[in-house]
């Protein structure tokens, strides 16, 4: 699960940005007093993910609506499948209702994407990532959601590891410079992790091969030219490939003997997963 500062943190931008004073159509419309109860209701077959985080959005509406999982994270729903149902205020369930989906919907579609990924892979020892193209503000729940999926997360931020891109390579003056800077900088400052390095071509893989790169990033490579990149760094090196990678690749790139498959894809362009909140009076 995500850290709690970060869902709490989250939820409460999230209600601040929708609510701001208050929810003025629940409040002319609905009686104070009136009481629902409501179910949200799969509308396609999906990955569940975010359940505890809906569950935060009503706590911090109205602590007293009865929330209940219908089912953990990381289920697979299909269509009329109950998720969640809730009971209580009736103006507190339609105050939440919108962010609550908004959570639910965007993070099932990560994992639900996400686990389609990992079923091409064909049980193939290959990772599926995403990449930091993630929501601003959202990161820790989008990756929390491709977990869910069945994959596994890149690094968190620039905080957390080493990944030389190619504006690193253009100021540091190239490949061979940049590893050599960052392996000197990190030993000064007693920091230890593996240096990632992007390259594009194959002579740019000889040479952070030569640096002793832990890991290359194969950026935007294709056909035979990813393929020699492959069978030079395979096993020398930790491999990843990125950079406009179709789900439709998948199995092409496994069999290829790469380590990780990074599709920025997976939280940059979600599909949002189809989910309802159903409500009755109580």
């Amino acid at each position: 699960m995500m850290e709690t500062k970060e869902l709490r943190r989250a939820v409460r931008a999230a209600l601040e940005e929708d609510i701001g004073p208050g929810d003025w159509t629940s409040r002319l419309v609905i009686d104070p007093g009136a009481r629902a109860r409501g179910r949200i209701v799969a509308r396609e077959q999906l990955t569940v993910a975010g359940i505890p985080v809906a569950q935060e959005v009503f706590r911090q509406v109205d602590s007293n609506v009865q929330f209940r999982a219908e089912c953990p994270d990381g289920a697979v729903r299909s269509k009329g499948e109950v998720c969640v149902t809730v009971e209580g205020g009736a103006r507190s369930i339609l105050t939440a209702e919108r962010t609550a989906l908004n959570f639910l919907q965007r993070m099932s579609g990560i994992a639900t994407a996400t686990r389609r990924a990992v079923a091409l892979l064909e049980g193939a020892r290959v990772q599926i990532s995403e990449t930091r193209k993630t929501a601003p503000g959202l990161r820790a729940l989008d990756k929390y959601a491709v977990r869910t999926g069945g994959g596994t997360n890149h690094r968190q931020g620039l905080f957390d590891g080493v990944l030389i891109k190619s504006n690193h390579l253009r100021l540091a003056g190239g490949i061979g410079p940049a590893i050599d800077r960052a392996r000197r900088e990190m030993a000064g400052e007693d920091r230890r992790g593996p240096i990632e390095v992007e390259v594009s071509t194959v002579a740019e893989v000889e040479e952070a091969l030569a640096a002793r790169a832990d890991a290359i990033l194969l950026d935007n490579m294709a056909g035979s030219v990813l393929e020699r990149a492959v069978a030079l760094g395979r096993g020398r090196a930790f491999l990843e490939v990125s950079g406009g990678v179709r789900v439709e690749d998948i199995p092409r790139l496994a069999a290829l003997g790469v380590d990780r498959i990074s599709l920025g894809a997976l939280t940059h362009s979600v599909l949002a997963a189809d989910l309802a909140l159903e409500v009755a009076p109580a």
